[in-house]
């Protein structure tokens, strides 16, 4: 008997839904997208724009070979469904099959979970419908619009200056960090001063005159007030409330990269690259499983069954008294939140029993996520804040602190928050009302200028403005330091002289488009197509009859970067060389081209490192075509050895193994050795 077909996106969760399924059904992985748009038509843009935009597609190159043996399984099915991811992008790769392998509508349906666990797959094929076209035709949508916008501007980029390329979303983001860059040039230093008295067990620091704000410009100032001031302080007012601190939800996308970035320090694709791999499955002791739910996802809702699960986990664990309740989202809630927060598939999956089965940084990622959660439904802990008003001669000085009086979700999240006790002393124990100062000075301070953005903080900033979805954050990022747009200096963004010139001339052309609020105005419409709101076709003519006279102006008035001479002649031609850019950085050729195509080949200065392990070469300092350095054998191809780390010659005592200096660790590439760096291991 035929079996039915069930395809998914990636190898690793075929295998762990096969398992699950049983021998009734054949799950095979599509490696992603199968088809993309081709580089035919107009300008390479893959679209007739005659014809309203339609769309060629054509298989993506190395893929042909897969699709022939996925058409011979549909052959042999019995049924088919398509299981790929559920979000836009996965429901467009089920039409992209579903189109390029021929299935009929009575012999295929579309199942989606937001989890791979035995449960939830079984469950999807209770709910199976047909593919969402409106879905499809957003993220067709999306495609098209940043083929367009890419496409068109990447050479205009390419032709009149030293940027590699541009972006509906990457132009945006690099202009956030050129103009707080440009906020941090411009920005003024004030200084200002600071009274502050110190008594036998707390400070207070001065806040008001005659209980009205006041701010000291100088030092003059500051001493005029020290002088009307006495070592004696009369206490004005004891102000005691308990507050409230509430967790926060469950994590979205950008939450997650967010956190993981400002705790854990991981970068948000290397973020997305664990949470994959704790979403698809992992192996457990005596089953295959994924960890976590979907992890694309702006949502913060969490599954009846899995809060229930919670409540009873929570009551069972740490008492009634710490039921907590759902957090509810203050934003409307759109298309791409037809999923959960990111969550733990089972609350019973505690981390710590399952450590032994994670890498360290999936169990680092799966521990702030479990953790997350569970406190997300948790009450909240309780503190008792003091605020004491001081008054000295019509000056008042305030001194505040506060007391954790109930932990709550704090009993399991403590170690993701800085709550502190600042305790104050019982002034109600005073025999009189007068406190006496041990010491009353001013220090000067200097206002800072704006901070340079971390990533953590732009992609809050871009999630705060609307620009870009939360899946393509990490992609974005990413494009813009291997542009040479940015660099990173102290984990936060400085722009190049590359990134600042890109930015001024699209603002000098494209400052209507290449913006913020316009970019934010697109996102809303590719939502708008979603919900069956608006014609995708409609959208992009709009956009592109506004767009395309624009960049023709641009080719003809945009002023052409001037080239950089080397002082060096062609020894082909005798024409002068000069510093050209390509997508993998700056060479020197031929300022004749293309009638004289001399490309320059420096000779590569090779750093030995040491004696190679594996054969009797010597590890020397490489770099990709991207420009990252690693580190390998001279004798490659014949020898193989490569490591991201740097490695040193001494032995790892326990295996002999090669070790590798890792940040401030000297690690095994072999076993779990690791001990402390010391300044002669480099």
């Amino acid at each position: 008997m035929a079996k039915k077909l069930v395809i998914v996106e990636s190898p690793h969760k075929s295998k762990t839904i096969e398992k699950y399924l049983g021998k009734d059904y054949k799950v095979v992985s599509s490696l992603g997208h199968i088809r993309d748009l081709s580089t035919s038509g107009k300008f390479g843009f893959g679209v007739d724009i005659d014809n309203d935009f339609k769309p060629d597609y054509k298989i993506i190159k190395g893929k042909n070979k897969l699709v022939k043996e996925l058409k011979k399984d549909v052959k042999d099915a019995s049924f088919v469904y398509l299981a790929t991811d559920p979000d836009r992008e996965g429901e467009a790769i089920s039409w992209h099959l579903y189109d390029t392998l021929g299935l009929d509508d009575n012999n295929y349906d579309r199942i989606v979970f937001n989890e791979i666990t035995k449960n939830a797959v079984i469950n999807s094929f209770d709910k199976a419908r047909k593919i969402d076209d409106n879905l499809v035709k957003s993220q067709e949508a999306r495609r098209i619009l940043d083929r367009i916008i890419g496409f068109r501007l990447s050479k205009l980029m390419q032709s009149k200056t030293g940027g590699k390329s541009a972006g509906r979303v990457q132009s945006v983001a690099l202009k956030l960090i050129v103009d707080r860059e440009r906020e941090i040039e411009a920005f003024v230093a004030e200084d200002y001063y600071e009274i502050d008295a110190h008594f036998n067990d707390f400070d207070a620091k001065l806040d008001t005159y005659n209980h009205k704000k006041i701010e000291i410009k100088n030092e003059s100032e500051a001493k005029d007030i020290l002088s009307k001031l006495s070592n004696a302080f009369k206490i004005e007012l004891v102000d005691k409330k308990e507050k409230n601190k509430k967790s926060k939800a469950p994590f979205t996308t950008s939450t997650l990269q967010q956190e993981a970035s400002s705790k854990l320090g991981f970068t948000s694709k290397k973020t997305m690259m664990i949470a994959q791999k704790l979403y698809e499955g992992v192996s457990l002791k005596n089953e295959d499983v994924g960890l976590i739910s979907y992890m694309r996802t702006d949502s913060i809702r969490l599954s009846d069954e899995f809060v229930n699960s919670c409540y009873g986990y929570i009551k069972d664990n740490y008492g009634s008294e710490y039921v907590g309740y759902v957090k509810k989202s203050n934003k409307t809630e759109n298309v791409q939140d037809a999923h959960e927060a990111i969550r733990p598939t089972s609350i019973n999956k505690n981390p710590e029993d399952i450590k032994e089965y994670l890498t360290n940084d999936e169990y680092k990622l799966y521990k702030m996520i479990y953790y997350r959660a569970l406190a997300s439904l948790m009450r909240d802990a309780k503190t008792l804040a003091t605020s004491v008003i001081l008054d000295n001669n019509n000056y008042q000085f305030k001194a505040t602190g506060q007391v954790l009086v109930f932990d709550g979700y704090l009993k399991v999240y403590s170690m993701y928050e800085d709550n502190k006790d600042n305790v104050l002393p019982d002034f109600a124990s005073y025999n009189s009302n007068v406190v006496i100062a041990n010491n009353i000075e001013y220090s000067k301070h200097t206002t800072k200028p704006p901070s340079r953005y971390t990533e953590s903080k732009l992609i809050k900033e871009m999630e705060d403005v609307g620009i870009g979805r939360p899946s393509t954050y990490a992609k974005t990022i990413d494009t813009l330091k291997e542009r040479s747009y940015v660099r990173v200096e102290d984990k936060k963004f400085v722009p190049t002289d590359v990134g600042i010139e890109t930015t001024d001339k699209l603002q000098e052309f494209f400052k209507d488009i290449i913006n913020v609020e316009y970019t934010k105005m697109m996102e809303d419409d590719l939502d708008k197509i979603a919900e069956g709101k608006m014609e995708w076709d409609k959208l992009i003519s709009l956009f592109y009859n506004d767009f395309e006279p624009k960049v023709e102006i641009a080719f003809k008035e945009m002023e052409k970067k001037a080239p950089e001479y080397t002082g060096e002649k062609c020894p082909k031609c005798s024409s002068p060389l000069v510093i050209k850019q390509s997508r993998y950085g700056k060479f020197v050729a031929c300022s004749n081209y293309p009638e004289c195509k001399y490309i320059k080949t420096e000779k590569k200065e090779t750093t030995e490192i040491m004696d190679c392990p594996l054969c009797d070469g010597k590890i020397i300092e490489k770099k990709t075509k991207r420009g990252k350095v690693f580190y390998g054998c001279n004798n490659y191809p014949k020898c193989s050895f490569a490591s991201w780390d740097k490695p040193i010659s001494e032995k790892c005592p326990d295996c002999f193994g090669v070790l590798v200096i890792k940040k401030d660790k000297v690690k095994c590439m072999n076993c779990d050795y690791e001990r402390e760096y010391k300044e002669e291991d480099n």
